[in-house]
């Protein structure tokens, strides 16, 4: 079962533009993701819509943070990627009128959105400026970023 990953990979984005003097291009970030432009326009226009990033189009043109990391949270992210589920824990449906399954469903589907609740109360109160405490000594320039 495929993962969604897209929370951890903009999450890492965003601590790096936090560290950069100039904006990033899709296509550095793309490269650094290993993926395509198109993929990380598409992704980052979800944030830039809820106000967390902007873009500039043309030579020196590029992504950039619209506000702090210290006033963005986990959840702020995770909502704006569309607010999917954060399990991939699906449940039978093959025998929908047995009442064996449909206790299990239910059970498990309790579990899930008690958990689920509970992960995303604690995002909320994660702010990315305490994940880029351990980074703060690198040079701006990262090689990551930079394309090298």
């Amino acid at each position: 079962m495929r993962k969604d990953s897209r929370l951890s990979r903009m999450l890492h984005v965003l601590i790096h533009m936090d560290q950069l003097d100039a904006p990033a291009t899709s296509d550095k970030i793309a490269s650094m993701l290993n993926t395509n432009p198109v993929v990380v326009r598409r992704t980052m226009a979800g944030l830039r819509d809820k106000g967390y990033v902007t873009s500039v189009k043309g030579h020196g043109g590029g992504w950039s943070l619209e506000i702090p990391l210290s006033k963005i949270t986990l959840f702020d992210i995770h909502d704006a990627l569309g607010d999917s589920s954060v399990f991939t824990i699906g449940l039978s449906d093959e025998h929908t009128s047995c009442p064996i399954e449909i206790a299990v469903n239910k059970a498990i589907s309790d579990a899930l959105i008690e958990a689920e609740a509970l992960l995303l109360a604690r995002f909320k109160d994660v702010t990315l400026d305490v994940l880029a405490l351990g980074f703060t000594d690198y040079p701006p320039n990262m090689k990551a970023f930079s394309g090298e």
